[in-house]
C-alpha cells in the first residue's frame, strides 16, 4: 500500500494538500494525517476519491523519520509529521519512498510511505 501522509497548520486548504502531493508526483492509495486534523484534509481527500487514515499521536512516539524539523520535534514529537503519519498508516516494515515536501504556500507537508507488500 502506498500512502500520503500530511502535516498542515490549521489553516491549510485542499489547494495546500494539492500542491504538495503534487510536487511527490505519485498517486496514493490513501492518504494519513494526524487525528487531530482528519477534519481539515476531508474535503481534498473526498475530492481525490481517497480515503483518509487518521493517525493517533501515541502511534506517532518513537517513529524515526529520515527528515528532522526542530518545529515538528517540538510539536508533535517525531521529525516529520508527513513521514511519521505515512509510516504508522503503511503498517510495519513500512518504508518512506519520497521524503517530506512542502506546500508552494507552506500550510501542508506530504510524505510517501510504501508498505512492505509492494
Amino acid at each position: 500500500m502506498v500512502i500520503a501522509g500530511f502535516g498542515c497548520r490549521a489553516g491549510a486548504t485542499p489547494d495546500s494538500f494539492r500542491s504538495a502531493l503534487a510536487a511527490a508526483g505519485i498517486r496514493p492509495d490513501a492518504l494519513a494525517v494526524p487525528a487531530d486534523r482528519a477534519a481539515v484534509i476531508a474535503e481534498f481527500a473526498e475530492g481525490q476519491g481517497l480515503s483518509v487514515h487518521p493517525i493517533d499521536a501515541a502511534l506517532l512516539d518513537g517513529l524515526d523519520t529520515p527528515t528532522r524539523s526542530t518545529v515538528s520535534l517540538a510539536r508533535r514529537g517525531v521529525g516529520s509529521v508527513a513521514e511519521a503519519v505515512a509510516l504508522a498508516a503503511a503498517g510495519p516494515g513500512a518504508r518512506i519512498v519520497v521524503p517530506r515536501l512542502i506546500s508552494s504556500d507552506r500550510m501542508a507537508t506530504c510524505a510517501i510511505a510504501q508498505g512492505p507488500d509492494q
